[in-house]
């Protein structure tokens, strides 16, 4: 009766997806945020990444578009932490996107080539693994790779924002930025922050909101000013390795699919919001990411 019980218990949560990860408490989240954490050995160190925050202002002051800081955000960052594999496989992915929405994304193989890459050397941390063997203990994956094409097209996969044309994905959104009715929409990674602040294309203003943490990775809430368009608030983990981003924002996707999913980092409560993409799908009706980042007041 026992191993009936088992098996049907694992069809149903198969034949549901993810709404299976009801069953996740909120406990279990903030347990499992802290242990990836814990394990995120890439992040940055102090000597391998160097701030300046400047100005600080008001949540009522953001959308004042002033730019109150004179040096750019970026002081140093580490040659060293930008050749490790998954920072490396990240960056690889950043400029293969075009910004504006309304215009089709092109995806030669070179660049789903890179998407594999991506996921396979985050699969090769202590962090990717983590997240999977939760998930795979609570039925949700089979496999590891099917973990991964999972991934694939939750974060890869094209859906339409604009005029009916292919043109952003979740990955695009989040990591890589956009430029949607005139003003910048996502953008939620440092590491491109800092790209694009090296390259001249970015001009940080300011930032409403710092987090409490003294070491990396910490969050930040910040305006700014991309290729001429202005981002409000535009909030960020900063510090963590490309793996943390993807993995914690994966583990409240899957588990709070658009509402906001409250994780625990170095004993510290942080909440993430994520949307999921209404207007299309993949697979047997499975969602893909619309956003996800750290909700700042």
């Amino acid at each position: 009766m026992k191993i009936i019980l088992i098996l049907f218990l694992t069809i149903t949560q198969i034949s549901q997806g993810y709404s299976v990860l009801d069953s996740v408490s909120d406990a279990e989240i903030k347990s499992l945020s802290e242990t990836l954490y814990k394990l995120d050995h890439n992040r940055a160190t102090a000597s391998e990444l160097v701030i300046d925050p400047q100005t600080l202002i008001s949540s009522s002051e953001t959308g004042s578009k002033d730019d109150l800081s004179s040096q750019p955000l970026f002081k140093q960052v580490s040659s060293t932490l930008l050749s490790k594999p998954t920072y490396k496989a990240l960056l690889d992915l950043l400029d293969n996107y075009r910004r504006v929405t309304g215009e089709a994304e092109d995806v030669p193989s070179q660049e789903v080539q890179e998407q594999d890459t991506f996921l396979q050397q985050t699969m090769n941390t202590d962090v990717g693994r983590e997240l999977y063997n939760f998930l795979h203990s609570k039925g949700v994956y089979s496999s590891q790779s099917e973990f991964i094409q999972d991934l694939k097209m939750m974060w890869f996969g094209l859906y339409s924002r604009s005029s009916g044309k292919l043109d952003s994905s979740g990955f695009e959104h989040i990591f890589a930025g956009e430029i949607k009715g005139g003003k910048v929409s996502g953008f939620h990674n440092w590491l491109q922050f800092y790209l694009n602040e090296k390259q001249g294309l970015l001009n940080y203003y300011s930032h409403s909101f710092n987090g409490p943490w003294t070491t990396y990775p910490d969050v930040l809430g910040m305006q700014f000013e991309w290729d001429g368009y202005f981002k409000e608030v535009g909030s960020a983990i900063i510090g963590s390795s490309p793996e943390f981003d993807l993995a914690i924002y994966s583990l409240c996707y899957i588990t709070r699919p658009g509402k906001k999913c409250y994780v625990s980092l170095g004993g510290q409560t942080l909440g993430i919001q994520t949307y999921t993409w209404d207007n299309s799908s993949y697979g047997d009706g499975k969602k893909y990411i619309a956003s996800a980042y750290p909700a700042t007041p």
